[in-house]
C-alpha cells in the first residue's frame, strides 16, 4: 500500500520546528507488546548525525530506542563498520534507516540478524555486485547537486549551491552551517562493489523528497520499486532528514509496527 504526503514549503518549515517542539500523542506511544523498539539511523555524505534530531526526538517520546550512527564518511567499509557497531550494541530487533548515501550503507550493513526491517530515506539501494555510481546510469544529471573535489579525493557540495542543491526548504541560518559543517566523503567510496544486498530478504520502506535535487526523481523511484519497498512521497528538499521529521517518524513506526507482528 501506498501513500503520498504533501505540503507546502512554509508548512515543511513550520512542522520541521513544532515536531521538536512537541511530544508525541500518546496514540502514538509503543504498546509494550510490540517487539521491535530499537531504531537505528545512518546519515548520509556530507552530513553527519545531528541532522537527524528531529526524528530522534520524535521516536524516543513515542518510547523507542534511537541510535545514531556517525558515519566517517572515509569508505564504505569504515561506514559498514561504523554501523555495525551500533547494530552490535542493540538488545533486540531493529529498524535500520538511511538517508542519501547511507542506504547504501543499510544495503551492506542491513544482513545482521538483528534488523527487521529497512526504511531508505531518499536513499540510494545498490544491489549485490553492484556500486552506487551504477545507480545514476541512465537518469538525468542532479544539474544543481554540485560535487568539489579536493587533491585527495574528497568531495564536499559547492557552498554556492548548498541551498538549491541540498536544503532549499532550510532556513539561511541553518543551510549556513550545514554548507560550513559539511563532511566529505572519500568519492572512491561510491565504486566500491556492494558483497550484500539487505533489501532481497528485509521488508523495505522508503520516503521520496519530490523536491530532492540531489537526484533524478525517477531514479529515486526506480530505485524504491526495484527493491519492492513501500513508497511514500513527500514535498521537500534532499534535507527532508531535518524538514520532514514527522513523516519519517512515521514511516518508521510503521515499520516497526508491521514487522512487529512477524517477531
Amino acid at each position: 500500500m501506498r501513500s503520498k504526503t504533501t505540503t507546502t514549503i512554509a508548512a515543511i518549515a513550520a512542522a520541521a520546528a513544532l515536531s521538536t517542539a512537541t511530544s508525541a500523542n500518546a496514540a502514538d506511544t509503543i504498546p509494550k507488546s510490540q517487539s521491535v523498539k530499537n531504531v537505528v539511523l545512518v546519515h548520509g555524505a556530507f552530513a553527519d548525525g545531528s541532522g537527524w534530531k528531529g526524528v530522534y526526538d520524535n521516536l524516543t517520546k513515542r518510547g523507542y530506542h534511537v541510535t545514531i550512527v556517525q558515519n566517517p564518511l572515509t569508505s564504505l567499509e569504515d561506514d559498514v563498520a561504523a554501523t555495525r557497531r551500533a547494530l552490535e550494541r542493540q538488545d533486540g530487533p531493529i529498524i535500520l534507516v538511511g538517508h542519501s548515501w547511507g542506504g547504501t550503507v543499510i544495503t551492506e550493513a542491513g544482513i545482521d540478524a538483528k534488523v527487521a526491517g529497512l526504511v531508505y530515506v531518499s536513499a540510494l539501494s545498490p544491489d549485490a555486485g553492484e556500486t552506487t555510481a551504477q545507480q545514476y546510469e541512465g537518469f538525468a544529471p542532479a544539474s544543481e547537486f554540485v560535487i568539489e573535489t579536493t587533491k585527495d579525493g574528497f568531495g564536499y557540495v559547492s557552498p554556492e549551491k548548498f541551498k538549491a542543491g541540498f536544503a532549499h526548504d532550510v532556513s539561511d541560518a541553518d543551510v549556513a552551517l550545514m554548507r560550513d559543517a559539511q563532511v566529505p566523503i572519500n568519492m572512491s567510496a561510491f565504486a566500491t562493489k556492494l558483497e550484500h544486498a539487505a533489501w532481497r530478504t528485509k521488508p523495505s520502506w522508503a520516503v521520496i523528497a519530490t523536491e530532492d535535487k540531489a537526484f533524478d526523481q525517477a531514479m529515486l523511484i526506480h530505485m524504491a520499486e526495484r527493491i519492492k519497498a513501500q513508497i511514500t512521497k513527500v514535498s521537500a528538499s534532499h534535507a527532508l532528514f531535518m524538514t520532514q521529521p514527522k513523516v519519517i517518524a512515521d514511516i518508521i513506526d510503521q515499520a516497526a509496527r508491521a514487522v512487529s507482528t512477524k517477531n
